[in-house]
Order: C-alpha cells, then sequence, then structure tokens
C-alpha cells in the first residue's frame, strides 16, 4: 500500500469513527429520553396500583420492533434481545417505584 493510500485510508476510517462517535451519543441521549418517559409511567403505574408489566404492550412492541428492524435492515434477533434487555429494565424500575 502507498503512502498516498494508506493516508487516505486512515481519512476514511476517522471519517467512519467520527460518525460512529455521533450516533454512539445519540443512541445514549434517545436511552435517556426513553428511560425518562418509562419512569413517568413507572409513577403513574405506582400511584394507580396499576401491574408494573404489561405483557400484552411488551409482545406488540417486540412484533413492532422486529417489524422495524426488518425495514432497517438491522439483524431482528439482535433488535429482539435489546428491547427484551430495555423491557427488563424498565419492568425492575417499574417494581422499585412500587415498593
Amino acid at each position: 500500500m502507498t503512502d498516498a493510500a494508506a493516508a487516505r485510508a486512515q481519512g476514511l476510517l476517522r471519517d467512519h469513527r467520527d460518525s460512529i462517535d455521533r450516533l454512539d451519543a445519540i443512541l445514549v441521549y434517545t436511552l435517556a429520553e426513553r428511560f425518562k418517559q418509562t419512569q413517568a409511567v413507572g409513577r403513574l403505574k405506582a400511584e394507580h396500583d396499576l401491574p408494573p408489566s404489561d405483557p400484552a404492550r411488551e409482545a406488540r412492541q417486540i412484533e413492532r420492533l422486529e417489524w422495524l428492524s426488518k425495514e432497517a435492515d438491522l439483524d431482528p434477533e439482535f433488535a429482539k434481545k435489546f428491547l427484551n434487555f430495555i423491557i427488563s429494565e424498565v419492568i425492575r424500575h417499574h417494581e422499585k417505584l412500587q415498593k
């Protein structure tokens, strides 16, 4: 590989990594906003003595996310695992609010 080609590859690599860093920031802020909303839901459920989980909604959300992931060309199994993790964290937070 020539010095020019290596320099070009380094520049492209830097650009990709910069984009990844921006996307990571978007993910973190998006997750933070999502958890703010689910905390509000958890407080509402606790105030009205509603169960911390809603299996029917969770199943609909997983089905919806699988469809979205296919549309976005993202591995549906990865998306399902990711949403299941988020849902389990939300339920854990809701259970804490119920106590």
